[in-house]
């Protein structure tokens, strides 16, 4: 085809030289018995990987889908590789296909259509992981995001080339110059990196709480040590990803030494005085505390920088470590020691004293949660009032007065039912009320 396209503009002429080559190409494939040769081994390819996949499928179904009740290291080996049955049909065809291409090469010397579409089978396994197997929603996103579209580029032959554009595209900061790929590779290592730093990192801590043996205290230490291996590891694995060398973050580790010193004391403070808590198990998750300007809770989550406190009315306070370091902090339950209450009531002046102790002590006695030890329940004569005469009894319990727990008005009901019983009057105020001056009655 000889048209003059001279009075054309620049870019018209491209596409038309472009097209005709394009043109040329389809039509010597088309002629070409080694371009249907191996548009032939690709069909053929594919159709026997779905007979092969559906074949497969049900069988190997049954064989890693183990029992239910099953919980042994191969039963877990199964039931990882069960959800990757969708990837059956892409691979069983890119294995067919080269087999096929193997044999073409042999025959014709080429077979450049049998491996675009070898990686075409490479995109649809990426697209069937993305789409069907991974449940995390980041890898999830980072599987649509940067997966799929790289493999689409490595489809049409595109990936060397942009990947050798983005090395020669350099960025300068100062005497700092990177190119756009080093950039990209890092962030793109940083985030699968801390990613598989927070799994590991929830793995192991899930490990860790599992042991029984081991105190709390312990555990939560233990924990807290493995999550500062895991990412501390991950970063530095990440500088060597990133061709950063370590020395050079020398400069920078005294900057941060400095705001730690100045601006960051209050973190280091309370860091420090996290490691200490966890250390000497002053106060650790289930303990009920008061701190010191009344704010009581069950602490349910340490973290490196505070403890949270969940209030009996659902509130959760977020106390700095420092404080449990600085301040009186009063510790209620101490991992499950018994705890003294103290209930108060009164008897009318007609009563004899000398019977409340015993009737209150048994009384008191056949509540379920009130123990013998370290002391059983005693009641006290506090003194006389001026409407009866005030008597107080002392107990012991596991647990704090509050929440779920009423030891208070368990005693209580029971002292009233008791004085009912045995026909002594619980007072009340009597007041006298003088009228002067008053009309006299006729």
């Amino acid at each position: 085809m000889d048209w003059d396209l001279s009075a054309q503009p620049p870019i018209v002429q491209n596409a038309v030289a472009l097209a005709l080559q394009g043109y040329e190409t389809a039509l010597t494939w088309l002629v070409s018995p080694a371009a249907w040769s191996q548009f032939a081994v690709l069909v053929i390819a594919y159709l026997l990987a779905v007979v092969i996949s559906r074949r497969l499928r049900e069988p190997l179904t049954r064989i890693l889908t183990p029992p239910d009740a099953s919980k042994n290291l191969l039963a877990k080996a199964r039931r990882f590789l069960l959800p990757f049955l969708p990837l059956l049909l892409p691979v069983v065809a890119y294995i067919m296909a080269g087999i096929g291409e193997q044999v073409i090469r042999s025959i014709f010397g080429t077979g450049s259509l049998i491996a675009f579409g070898k990686r075409l089978f490479l995109l649809l396994a990426a697209r069937a992981l993305v789409r069907d197997i991974v449940s995390d929603p980041f890898l999830k996103l980072l599987g649509r995001y940067l997966l799929l579209p790289v493999m689409a580029l490595y489809v049409f032959g595109l990936l060397d080339l942009i990947t050798d554009r983005l090395n020669a595209t350099m960025i300068s900061l100062g005497n700092i110059s990177f190119s756009v790929m080093s950039l990209i590779r890092g962030v793109i290592a940083g985030a699968i990196l801390f990613w598989f730093g927070r799994w590991s990192n929830d793995q192991s801590e899930a490990y860790i709480n599992r042991q029984e043996a081991m105190r709390p205290a312990t555990r939560q230490l233990a924990a807290k040590a493995a999550e500062l291996l895991i990412f501390g590891f991950a970063f530095i694995l990440l500088m060597n990803i990133m061709g950063i060398p370590l020395t050079s973050l020398a400069v920078l580790g005294g900057a941060i030494g400095v705001g730690l010193g100045f601006g960051l004391q209050k973190i280091a403070s309370n860091y420090i005085s996290g490691i200490i808590l966890l250390l000497e198990a002053q106060a650790t998750v289930g303990d009920y505390v008061e701190l010191d300007n009344g704010e009581a809770g069950t602490i349910v989550k340490t973290t490196a920088r505070a403890m949270i406190l969940e209030t009996f009315d659902g509130r959760w306070i977020v106390v700095p470590n420092e404080d449990f370091i600085t301040t009186r902090v009063i510790n209620y339950s101490d991992q499950g020691s018994a705890n003294r209450l103290d209930v108060a009531f009164s008897v009318s002046y007609d009563t004899d004293i000398n019977l409340v102790p015993d009737i209150i002590v048994e009384a008191v006695s056949k509540h379920p949660d009130v123990l013998n030890e370290p002391e059983p329940p005693d009641v006290e004569l506090r003194g006389f009032g001026d409407s009866g005469i005030d008597f107080g009894v002392e107990f012991w319990v596991n647990g704090i007065d509050d929440g779920k727990n009423k030891y208070a008005s368990d005693v209580l009901f029971l002292i009233w039912n008791a004085l009912k019983e045995h026909n002594i009057e619980i007072p009340y105020p009597h007041r006298v009320v003088e009228l002067r001056n008053a009309p006299k009655a006729e």
